[in-house]
C-alpha cells in the first residue's frame, strides 16, 4: 500500500480509492479520492473527522478503524469536498472504512 508524496503526482490507482487527509487548516477528512493536483485535493461522499476516539493516531483509524463510535464526532456526509494544503493521505482499509461509516452523525 504506497503512500503519494504530497505535491507530486498521485498515481492512477490512487483514483477512487477510500483515503483520509489530513490539511494544513481545515482538518481531516475521511471520502473517496477524485482527483489531486499538487496539495489540492478532491473527495467525494466524505465526511470531517471532527473528534476521534478509539484510535491513537489518523494511521490507526485508517487500518483499523474506531473501537469507539459512539464518542467520535464526524458531521454528514457531503457529496463533495475541494481540500486545499493537504498534507497526508492516508488509503483506508475495508474495516476502518466500515467503522468509519457506523460512527452516528455528529450535529447541533
Amino acid at each position: 500500500m504506497g503512500h503519494p508524496r504530497v505535491g507530486g503526482t498521485v498515481k492512477d490507482s490512487w483514483i477512487g480509492k477510500k483515503v483520509i487527509v489530513r490539511t494544513q487548516s481545515a482538518g481531516v477528512f475521511a471520502g473517496f479520492l477524485e482527483s489531486r493536483k499538487g496539495k489540492e485535493v478532491t473527495l467525494t461522499l466524505a465526511r470531517r473527522i471532527w473528534q476521534w476516539t478509539g484510535a491513537a493516531s489518523l494511521s490507526q483509524l485508517a487500518m483499523s478503524g474506531t473501537s469507539s463510535p459512539s464518542t467520535c464526532k464526524f458531521p454528514e456526509t457531503v457529496g463533495r469536498v475541494l481540500l486545499l494544503e493537504a498534507i497526508e493521505i492516508l488509503e483506508v482499509t475495508d474495516i476502518a472504512w466500515s467503522s468509519i461509516n457506523s460512527v452516528k452523525v455528529w450535529q447541533q
